[in-house]
């Protein structure tokens, strides 16, 4: 049985591209084109700066060198959709959607969709940390290798969390392992290189395929158009170029049950016969 990822409490959430290389630069314009009519708000995060090799892979331009990436990419997207597009061009932290309350008080972010387009367990560490327990804040990580990757989402980091995430009879999932509960080695720090190299110098170095960033950013595009349309069953996703698969995992009670070690009937909303308003 199918169920539908639902952002009840979260139908007007700010969408947070943190990454804007080269999966994240092609996610912020197909997300520009999903939201035309649309008044969600789009935010932008990346402290790099676009260089000259970053135009044969990414979504830049020579007179964009030199500037951050986050700018470029808000800027000229403002301009042709039309559309008011904030941009930080710091790195993420936990705490940096979070609202003032005056006397040096802060909120904590409300209905955010964080999209991770990262390539290092420390960003993702970030993004993880900043995760609430409200389940209002979705994580949407997208990594690739060489010819192949995943996109996950979820939005809590506590197994006890997903105890009553899915209702039988809506036949929805409010709540979903994040992506680094679903997928460990995303906080494992990779061996270091001696010297940084981003996707476009990667490229070059056959360490990644010229199109598994754009296979990526079609995925990620297609997931939140799902998700906010009412229409995700997935909360994953693997592809292989090499083998031309797209497997998809399904957000279902079985599956969470198998990947966090829950019982089926734990997850559940409406456990006996007289429904929810009766149960204990």
């Amino acid at each position: 049985m199918a169920y539908t990822v639902s952002l009840k409490g979260n139908e007007n959430p700010k969408l947070v591209i943190v990454g804007c290389g080269g999966t994240g630069s092609l996610v912020a314009e197909g997300l520009c084109r999903l939201l035309i009519n649309s008044n969600l708000t789009l935010m932008l995060v990346d402290f790099d700066r676009v260089e000259p090799h970053n135009l044969l892979r990414q979504n830049f331009f020579a007179g964009e060198v030199g500037k951050f990436k986050s700018q470029a990419l808000a800027e000229r997207l403002s301009r042709q959709y039309g559309r008011k597009i904030g941009y930080s061009v710091m790195p993420y932290e936990r705490d940096m959607f979070d609202e003032p309350m005056g006397a040096g008080m802060y909120h904590k972010a409300m209905s955010l969709i964080i999209i991770g387009c990262v390539d290092t367990a420390e960003a993702r560490r970030s993004i993880a940390e900043s995760m609430n327990a409200n389940f209002n804040n979705w994580w949407l990580d997208a990594g690739n290798g060489h010819h192949s990757g995943q996109v996950l989402l979820g939005n809590t980091m506590d197994i006890g969390h997903l105890k009553e995430a899915f209702d039988s009879i809506t036949h929805t999932v409010s709540k979903l392992p994040l992506p680094s509960l679903q997928l460990p080695a995303l906080l494992i720090p990779q061996v270091e290189k001696t010297v940084p190299r981003d996707c476009a110098e990667a490229i070059d170095d056959d360490e990644q395929t010229p199109t598994i960033n754009q296979a990526m950013a079609m995925l990620v595009v297609d997931f939140l158009y799902r998700l906010l349309t009412g229409r995700l069953t997935n909360m994953g996703a693997y592809i292989d170029l090499d083998a031309g698969t797209l497997q998809t995992v399904p957000a279902t009670p079985a599956t969470v049950a198998r990947m966090c070690g829950l019982k089926i009937k734990e997850m559940m909303t409406n456990k006996c016969g007289m429904g929810a308003r009766y149960h204990l």
